[in-house]
């Protein structure tokens, strides 16, 4: 089995504001079975789930190179991603799913699981795979 998830496309949000942040991309590509969308780009969302590897730290204010501090970040976050998602445990965490194979907010999520929201978790994720979002466009646009 092939799971392979990239964080790519930084965007500095609120740029020159005290609450400036940086939200990235993530495209996850898999055969594994416990993935109902095989290819998926979820929102720019980080997810408050269970304990799991430690995230790479972020700088309250940025240090040096801007460009150099948020490549630094999507490598740490994708190689925090890499860990997860070969995580046995968390791998049987809904919320994991949702995150990786919809575009649900983390409220959203949250409510999905609890059984209090519009769709149930299968429902959602079948949803978001019908629409097939992100990684095929993403891998034919490269030249």
């Amino acid at each position: 089995e092939l799971t392979t998830v990239r964080v790519q496309d930084p965007r500095v949000q609120n740029e020159g504001s005290w609450n400036s942040y940086v939200d990235y991309k993530i495209f996850l590509h898999t055969n594994s079975k416990a993935f109902t969308a095989k290819t998926s780009c979820p929102l720019p969302l980080l997810c408050a789930c269970r304990p799991v590897p430690d995230l790479p730290g972020k700088s309250t204010f940025f240090v040096g190179s801007t460009d150099e501090f948020i490549e630094k970040r999507r490598q740490g976050l994708q190689q925090f991603l890499e860990k997860v998602v070969q995580n046995v445990v968390l791998l049987s965490d809904s919320r994991l799913h949702l995150f990786l194979q919809s575009q649900l907010s983390v409220p959203e999520i949250e409510a999905c699981v609890q059984g209090q929201g519009s769709q149930t978790v299968t429902e959602a994720i079948l949803h978001y795979a019908m629409s097939n979002c992100g990684w095929v466009q993403e891998e034919e646009s490269r030249p």
